[in-house]
């Protein structure tokens, strides 16, 4: 690896850990508020487990990107990287419409657009290699948790 590469890598990381940043902007201030007050299922993991989950998550997102950014050379990159881009937008508006708008309903169908991203990036990302695509595997997984955990919220305070 050269000094470009470590670049890039940084690059990804960084921007993967600002879409977390964004997403906690509209998130943290209503943990101990709004979120609070809510009836959530019985299964509705601690709140301790969300931060090592998504930064784990976000590590892996951001390696998976630069691996697909390190095959350019033997082909276009420009569509996995694209959806990767609309994945991680969707992934921060998310929290935006369910802790900053107060609309688990919304955040709902919004969720279900997201992991569609997901799916579409991972199927992308497979085919230029089975690590990078094996890397999107449990982001996936968890937000198919979180889909769920969301609908349920969203029933049980309709």
């Amino acid at each position: 690896m050269n000094g470009r590469d470590w670049a890039a890598l940084a690059g990804f990381v960084i921007v993967c850990f600002s879409a977390a940043g964004l997403g906690a902007l509209a998130t943290t201030p209503e943990l101990d508020g709004w979120y609070a007050t809510l009836a959530k299922p019985w299964w509705n993991p601690p709140g301790w487990v969300f931060g090592p989950v998504w930064s784990t998550l976000y590590l892996m997102m951001a390696v998976a990107g630069w691996l697909v950014w390190r095959t350019r050379s033997t082909g276009s990159v420009a569509l996995p990287l694209a959806l990767f881009v609309v994945q991680l937008v969707l992934n921060v508006a998310w929290s935006w419409v369910f802790f900053g708008a107060h609309q688990p309903g919304w955040a709902a169908v919004e969720i279900v657009v997201l992991w569609t991203a997901i799916a579409a990036t991972l199927v992308t990302f497979a085919r230029r290699s089975r690590v990078t695509g094996g890397l999107l595997v449990p982001y996936l997984l968890w937000v198919t948790f979180a889909a769920a955990l969301n609908v349920a919220i969203w029933r049980l305070n309709s």
